[in-house]
């Protein structure tokens, strides 16, 4: 009999079992275990719960906010192995990869703890004869976020550590295909002295979603996946009055520089385009090789470097990667590296159909090398989201900067030079969020914030960091004056200065 992963609300675990569906282990193709999909009633349920609570923890001083996130912090570390093995049984991450992942979710658990001095506000004295004037950060209220598959440690912990420390409380809603770790680190909250209703997890699909966008009571949501649907959760949250990021896909590039290191470029390629079976919004799926000197040697190089890698399941830890998410995920990506073949794209490295011994129905995908992209192809307008890495090439830098702002996304990107001038040049003219000088994957650490541009992020702030203290609060501004008892003041009819 498999067990049902059901909701954490008010500081129970609810199961809600009405509706649920399949969750996978991706390693060997099984059925694990199900998850509870939440009903209205159940979303509606969590929300209200939140919203109880929500008075006496505003009310609480931030310090006491950030000494829950210090033993939170500790439970976390305390426990990292068992979570590791969660994420890899139901994600498929290797063990070294979770465990980085994980990491930086405490990273930014870390940054919350320093509420007390991030909501001190501004204040100055005399403004005016006898006034002051103040700001102060409040929190909102009942806020939500919404976190994808590929991430489910990580994305979450951007989130809500954070906007718990502002005063708010929080429903989260994680992806419905991984769901097991996500809930047991809540429930770590929970342990770590958080008061019930303070933070509440629905699992569920669009139906839990539509509620989280539509119900007054929400303040806030905070969205992490593809592009439509950070369209659809953005524009949704914006008609029903609400204050939402939502970050969406990727097609992030690197740029290789004729004098660049090739060596060291092709060492941080293949960690930066297969690592997470490229199951990264950061991963780096384009190589836009400028020269056809530069591009054949570093066809070259790639392939000898991928030949010793390997694909397998999350319980060996020497695999340098593990399968995709689902099988239907699997055939899309494959349908990409076909699309690629059939436009006219050389198939350097074939990673279609693996066979990993005593894991043939796991949902494996090889490391793929293509060359001979063309800024036309299918595969190389759409965000491949698997462990592909194609080859575009060009004659000059600015084409191939050109390459990338003419794309519809604007996450990440960098480039490989020996050149300061180059990399400077690269980086105050590229139109894109996030970009790395010989740093491949350049995701900002818990204390900058992350997002990209264009199509990778909808909204005004970004997630996680300063950012993030702005958007989960609101300023107020007082400004005071007390006038003496023994002087009466005349009107004034002009503004004052």
């Amino acid at each position: 009999m498999t067990t049902t992963v059901g909701h954490l609300i008010n500081g129970e675990m609810r199961d809600d079992a009405a509706r649920t569906q399949d969750v996978f282990n991706p390693s060997t193709g099984e059925v694990t275990k199900q998850v509870a999909l939440a009903s209205v009633e159940t979303v509606e349920e969590a929300i209200a719960a939140a919203q109880a609570a929500f008075p006496a923890w505003r009310n609480t001083p931030p310090a006491k906010r950030a000494q829950v996130m210090f033993r939170f912090k500790q439970l976390l570390e305390d426990n990292a192995d068992k979570i590791c093995a969660m994420i890899g049984e139901e994600h498929g991450k290797i063990a070294h990869d979770a465990m980085g992942e994980l990491q930086r979710g405490i990273e930014n658990v870390e940054y919350a703890c320093g509420a007390p001095e991030l909501l001190k506000g501004e204040h100055s004295r005399n403004v005016g004869p006898g006034i002051d004037s103040w700001s102060e950060f409040q929190p909102l209220g009942v806020v939500t976020g919404i976190t994808p598959f590929n991430f489910p440690a990580m994305v979450p912990l951007w989130m809500y550590p954070m906007a718990i420390a502002c005063g708010n409380t929080f429903v989260l809603k994680p992806s419905e295909r991984d769901p097991t770790s996500t809930t047991f680190i809540a429930q770590l909250l929970q342990e770590a002295g958080l008061p019930n209703g303070v933070m509440n997890v629905v699992n569920g699909d669009k139906e839990a979603v539509d509620v989280l966008l539509t119900d007054e009571r929400v303040k806030a949501v905070s969205f992490v996946g593809s592009t439509p649907i950070a369209e659809y959760i953005y524009s949704t949250a914006n008609a029903h009055g609400k204050r939402c990021q939502a970050l969406g896909g990727a097609k992030n590039h690197a740029i290789v520089m004729p004098d660049a290191d090739m060596d060291n470029a092709v060492n941080q390629l293949l960690g930066a385009a297969f690592g997470s079976s490229g199951e990264r919004c950061m991963a780096l799926s384009v190589a836009v090789a400028v020269g056809d000197k530069a591009a054949d040697t570093l066809v070259a190089k790639m392939r000898a470097g991928m030949e010793p890698l390997k694909v397998g399941a999350y319980s060996n830890s020497d695999n340098d990667f593990g399968p995709v998410i689902t099988q239907a995920h699997q055939q899309k990506v494959n349908g990409y590296i076909d699309s690629a073949e059939a436009d006219g794209a050389n198939i350097v490295v074939d990673g279609r159909n693996p066979q990993i011994a005593g894991f043939e129905n796991g949902f494996f995908v090889g490391a793929t090398l293509i060359d001979g992209v063309t800024a036309e192809m299918q595969s190389y307008q759409e965000e491949i989201f698997g462990p592909v890495l194609q080859i575009v090439r060009v004659d000059t830098m600015e084409e191939a900067m050109q390459l990338i702002n003419d794309h519809e996304y604007g996450n990440g990107t960098c480039i490989f030079t020996r050149d300061g001038e180059a990399a400077r040049y690269f980086s105050d003219n590229i139109q894109v969020g996030m970009v790395g000088i010989n740093v491949p994957l350049p995701v900002p650490v818990s204390y900058h914030s992350f997002g990209g541009w264009k199509r990778s992020l909808f909204g005004d702030l970004h997630a996680y960091g300063p950012d993030s203290v702005r958007f989960y609060t609101k300023r107020k501004t007082i400004t005071q004056r007390w006038p003496s008892s023994s002087m009466r003041e005349g009107v004034s009819f002009a503004f004052p200065s």
